[in-house]
């Protein structure tokens, strides 16, 4: 296992962190997966075994259950990893029961590491925007948690890169803890990431930390254009997230290429691929199967050429979009840099 330093802070993660979404199963979350306590030591274990440090895992999944399980098998090895958790999502019936706000976050806050039980949460993320509450409200009680040593570091997920950006802005004038991370959905069948947010994070040192990298199992080699799958995979009953089929097939046939290659799984070197990239911490798996966590393990072993990181680009490449075209024309600030209209369109 490789480690990379998150953000511009002094710890480093695993390349792979295990997702803890499949643990316990109610709810929205039974089509996720419904592991028990001992598969879910198993998974954990194995992960710890292969030297992952890094397990994430948020108070809404299956309300509470995958906080707990994931505590309890870590056990006694708690200090040596880093545990991530999120807030944001609805705990209860109450119209404080959701959210952002102050009263909301401290309560959860607790109630995740009584949970998890733990002393400190290293990573607490806010699970998405919250439309109604002040920012500069949220990342005051987010401070505030890191002030009183409940919290290490704080991160996003699932946001805009205006709204990141704009975080960072209020948490400098007001001398707020920053986020240092954003948990956001990046696959080689789901590049909008690249648009706006990578380009941030670069910029401004922020760790990228993908969700669904397989998007939602489409891209474990189980799903044909003939329509053949595996039927126990999580698509047949919760079809998350969107896929461009038409183009995915088409990124699978690249895939199956270069995995027959390596002789490797396609689901190694849709991780791979992941990995390659350069803004890239650590890419968030998840199995309900000690043999899919295996296999996914595996893909830190995998070193795609340069020839293949090309194919695997050119046939899961974002349409080119405005101002991106008009930029890449506007080129001409270095000697030998200018490049016209038709250049351009050829590529």
């Amino acid at each position: 296992m490789n480690y990379r330093r998150l953000a511009n802070t002094g710890i480093y993660l695993s390349e792979l962190c295990l997702g803890a979404m499949t643990f316990g199963g109610t709810g929205l979350f039974q089509a996720i997966g419904t592991l028990g306590q001992s598969d879910a030591d198993a998974l954990v274990h194995r992960s710890l075994d292969a030297g992952i440090n890094f397990f994430d895992t948020a108070n809404v999944y299956s309300t509470g259950q995958s906080e707990e399980m994931l505590g309890k098998a870590l056990g006694s090895r708690r200090q040596d990893v880093v545990v991530a958790t999120k807030v944001r999502g609805r705990m209860g019936e109450g119209p404080n029961e959701i959210g952002l706000s102050r009263v909301h976050i401290m309560r959860q806050c607790d109630d995740s590491l009584r949970r998890l039980n733990t002393d400190y949460i290293d990573l607490y993320q806010i699970h998405g925007h919250d439309p109604v509450t002040a920012i500069e409200e949220t990342l005051g009680a987010l401070s505030d948690l890191v002030q009183a040593g409940k919290v290490r570091y704080i991160g996003c997920s699932n946001l805009t890169a205006w709204q990141l950006m704009k975080s960072l802005g209020v948490s400098r004038q007001h001398g707020l803890a920053e986020f240092i991370s954003t948990q956001s959905y990046y696959s080689i069948a789901g590049r909008e990431l690249e648009r706006e947010m990578i380009p941030l994070a670069q910029d401004q040192q922020i760790a990228v930390l993908p969700w669904s990298p397989l998007a939602g199992g489409f891209l474990s080699g189980k799903f044909t254009r003939n329509g053949e799958t595996d039927p126990t995979a999580r698509r047949v009953t919760f079809d998350f997230p969107p896929v461009n089929r038409v183009l995915g097939y088409d990124i699978i046939d690249v895939m199956r290429e270069v995995a027959d290659a390596h002789d490797v799984s396609v689901a190694q070197i849709a991780l791979a691929w992941l990995l390659a990239q350069a803004a890239v911490t650590s890419v968030i798996i998840g199995a309900k199967r000690l043999d899919q966590l295996d296999d996914n393990l595996r893909s830190v072993e995998v070193t795609l050429t340069g020839d293949e990181l090309e194919r695997l680009n050119a046939v899961s490449a974002l349409p080119v979009e405005y101002p991106t075209w008009m930029q890449a024309m506007q080129t001409d600030r270095e000697p030998g840099t200018t490049r016209d209209w038709e250049e351009f369109t050829k590529k």
